[in-house]
């Protein structure tokens, strides 16, 4: 399928309205040839020949022409207005949901201000294009027809004369689409460089005023501006070169009927009304010719902007819904890896991985940055597939099912967080909009986020900033984990959910999960042995592999990996009394340096 087919697609649903208001400029075109020719009557049978009684009816006729061609101009905009709005309401929906079912990796290779660009400037010339463009020529090369046809009838040389001047208009439009449909593919292509930057500074805004980096920034977008101003300067540049001569070409036409028309009349082959007459319909061959250089860039502009809409909107998902996928509204959460591996642009990111989880356990996952940690998350939530091995949920493969069924039982509180302009409430809600408030509260509690949210000026109904600017780390953390915990999922992964609170919040966050004990199966991705200390299954993680994996205990007597992060973290080993004292609770830490010092034994 082509761009424009798949434009005609969302326009054919018009079509009947679209039908209508073309007829109506095609009265409006056959209505335009009557003024000049009933202004030619009064001339030669009014003022010539003397017939004043035909004036009130020439004049009422001239009058209704115009209101009628008034009511028409007004009816048929109207509805090519609307068909354009009801448009861009469909390709806008239509995008956003294909938006929506694009994987990580497609977000991965696109800008945020590229993908609004589509939304916004692709999207208006579309709009553009359907609100006026179509209509304008249509109505303006069915004048043009008209009128000249209108000339033949008053004298054909006259018209000859005036025909002369189509090859030049044609060969000239036709140079100057060749010349500036490339240009208009730069500028799109500018405008969402500079749309990407600017949407990466405002959103970077903290960081930019904590380097004070403002002048290096702006040097930066200066760089981006020029580019886009010298991508508009060339495509304006083109059709400087050639608007002059459709001026040229269309005051070509007044130069012939004042001379050649004039000479006619002098000579008696046409007469004075006759001039008035094809004078009338000549503003019906200038307009076509003068805007025909407008309408070309226009039309260009629409297709390039169609082109790139189309090109975002292929781009096939790598993660895709099965097609006969296994139906199960509620999972148990019972969870395998089966040899498991995964590369990204041909680095592993994770190698023969094997485990199990049974339904309420909890999993420890430990590792330095880049071991691979969160990967193993992305797998079971299918942000991202296997490449060989499998990852199976209630013994099924999760490529088999249902994507939004096995997410939908997935609760999430993710490294990165996000929260929307939204209140506390509506945040937290997010995964379960239609819960009471007694819900909501209960799960903030759960996440020790009550104290804070009610100290708020709004409390829950507090709105926080876009991406919760206003908040500090550990607060939104915590709403993060409010949010995921709301969810009642069959399968929790915290994903480094307490880096940003301190060791007595952490605690309580750990005792409350313990209520969770046997509802859901639990992930805890950790820098801190105090974080999952306490889980069923600890697995080590390094460098892609798992490289050891056990109870708290088990692996700390194995004097490895784990048995030297613990001693980077809480000192050196205490002996079994002074760890069953200490219940390595907050106070009887050494120190809390993070495991991204800990070097693998």
């Amino acid at each position: 399928m082509t761009p424009v087919k798949w434009f005609w697609g969302f326009l054919k649903k018009y079509s009947l309205p679209l039908f209508i208001g073309l007829l109506m400029t095609t009265a409006i075109s056959v209505l335009s040839i009557v003024n000049p020719y009933i202004s030619g009557l009064i001339v030669d049978d009014v003022i010539r020949g003397g017939a004043l009684d035909k004036l009130p009816q020439l004049i009422m006729i001239l009058l209704s022409v115009t209101l009628v061609r008034g009511a028409l101009r007004f009816a048929h905009q109207v509805i090519f207005e609307s068909c354009s709005q009801g448009v861009l309401y469909d390709m806008r929906d239509k995008f956003f949901r294909r938006l929506l079912v694009e994987d990580l990796a497609f977000y991965n290779r696109k800008k945020t201000g590229d993908l609004m660009s589509r939304q916004t400037g692709d999207m208006d010339a579309i709009r553009h294009f359907t609100a006026y463009i179509i209509y304008a020529v249509y109505e303006n090369l069915l004048m043009f027809a008209f009128a000249l046809l209108m000339i033949f009838t008053v004298n054909v040389k006259l018209a000859l004369c005036m025909l002369f001047v189509l090859p030049f208009t044609a060969l000239t439009t036709v140079r100057q689409s060749k010349e500036v449909r490339p240009t208009f593919a730069r500028i799109r292509s500018r405008f969402s460089s500079l749309n990407s930057f600017v949407q990466e500074n405002v959103s970077g805004n903290r960081v930019v005023k904590a380097f004070a980096k403002e002048d290096f920034e702006i040097e930066k977008f200066n760089r981006e501006n020029d580019a886009y101003q010298e991508a508009q300067l060339a495509s304006s540049r083109v059709w400087m070169k050639y608007l002059p001569v459709f001026e040229v070409l269309s005051y070509l036409l007044n130069v012939v009927l004042m001379f050649y028309g004039g000479y006619m009349v002098i000579q008696g082959e046409i007469t004075m009304g006759n001039l008035v007459t094809v004078n009338g319909y000549l503003w019906m061959l200038n307009v076509p010719l003068r805007m025909a250089g407008w309408w070309v860039n226009d039309i260009h502009r629409f297709l390039t902007s169609v082109e790139k809409i189309y090109d975002t909107y292929v781009e096939e998902p790598r993660i895709k819904m099965p097609s006969a996928p296994v139906k199960s509204r509620h999972f148990e959460g019972n969870i395998e890896f089966r040899n498991v591996s995964y590369s990204a642009d041909g680095e592993d990111i994770v190698r023969d991985i094997s485990f199990a989880a049974t339904k309420g356990q909890t999993i420890g996952i430990l590792g330095s940055t880049g071991a691979g940690k969160s990967t193993l998350m992305n797998l079971l939530c299918r942000f991202v597939d296997a490449e060989t091995g499998q990852v199976l949920v209630d013994g099924v493969n999760v490529k088999d099912l249902d994507l939004y069924e096995l997410r939908d039982n997935i609760g999430m509180a993710m490294q990165d967080i996000f929260l929307f302009s939204d209140t506390i409430e509506g945040n937290i809600a997010y995964g379960r909009p239609n819960c009471s408030f007694e819900e909501i509260h209960e799960a903030a509690v759960m996440a020790d986020a009550n104290h804070f949210i009610k100290e708020m000026p709004e409390g829950y109904d507090t709105i926080v900033g876009e991406r919760g600017v206003g908040l500090s780390g550990g607060q939104k953390q915590r709403i993060s984990l409010a949010r995921a915990l709301l969810k009642k999922p069959s399968i929790l992964i915290l994903d480094d959910t307490t880096s940003a609170v301190d060791m007595e919040t952490e605690s309580y966050i750990q005792s409350q999960l313990k209520k969770l004990n046997g509802q859901c199966t639990v992930f805890v991705i950790a820098y801190r042995i105090s974080s999952i200390k306490d889980a069923d299954l600890i697995l080590v993680m390094d460098n892609g592999r798992i490289i050891e994996r056990g109870t708290h205990q088990e692996l700390l007597a194995r004097n490895g990996y784990y048995a030297s992060a613990f001693n980077h973290q809480y000192g050196e080993i205490p002996s079994p009394e002074e760890m069953q004292r200490a219940g390595l609770q907050p106070g009887g830490s050494a120190s809390d340096v993070s495991l991204r010092t800990a070097a693998p034994a």
